[in-house]
């Protein structure tokens, strides 16, 4: 799993697309949590998605194939000050869509930084993925960070605020691969149901 993957395009909202109909695993997290990172150690293959210093970054769809068996979503990034409110409006806007619309959808990974206690919009995208039913994987990234004694610590507010056992977050870190074969067999659990 993982060992082909393509860009196939950016999307400014939800819709056809080459492919569309394909199984889904949906990305989404708050602006610089690592998300574009993540996509690129997961894949192998660096620069696959665009990843910056500056929050905000991706600000569309991007719609990427992985392995011609699958598409992996990568969502724009909420919680982002500094931008209009009219933009967080619109980005808002182009999640409920795509979630609404994404009738293939298997699994959204919804990334929290391991450092932080989940913010406001954390919480809010995790009380979505309950009340819609989606199934989910909280995926704690950042973890080369710190250390396994400190780690420990932090997933235990990370499970309360998100409602999950600290067992079931895979911490991640895309700088060493950490997490990532955990990672793959919970994709492929999801993918083969």
């Amino acid at each position: 799993m993982f060992k082909d993957a393509r860009f196939i395009t950016s999307l400014p909202r939800y819709g056809d697309f080459p492919g569309r109909g394909l199984p889904q695993l949906a990305v989404c997290g708050r602006s610089n949590v690592g998300k574009s990172s993540l996509i690129n150690n997961l894949c192998r293959k660096h620069g696959l998605a665009k990843t910056s210093g500056t929050p905000g970054k991706t600000r569309l769809i991007n719609v990427f194939l992985i392995d011609n068996a699958f598409h992996l979503i990568d969502l724009p990034g909420y919680g982002y000050a500094k931008v209009s409110k009219r933009e967080q409006e619109s980005w808002g806007k182009m999640m409920n869509d795509y979630f609404s619309q994404a009738e293939t959808l298997r699994l959204a990974l919804h990334l929290v930084d391991i450092r932080h206690e989940p913010s406001a919009q954390d919480r809010e995208m995790n009380a979505f993925l309950y009340q819609t039913g989606l199934p989910f994987q909280v995926v704690a990234t950042k973890a080369d960070k710190l250390s396994r004694a400190q780690r420990q610590r932090h997933l235990m507010p990370i499970a309360r605020a998100l409602a999950v056992q600290p067992w079931e977050i895979i911490a991640y870190s895309s700088q060493t691969g950490e997490g990532r074969e955990a990672l793959i067999q919970a994709i492929e659990k999801r993918l083969d149901s």
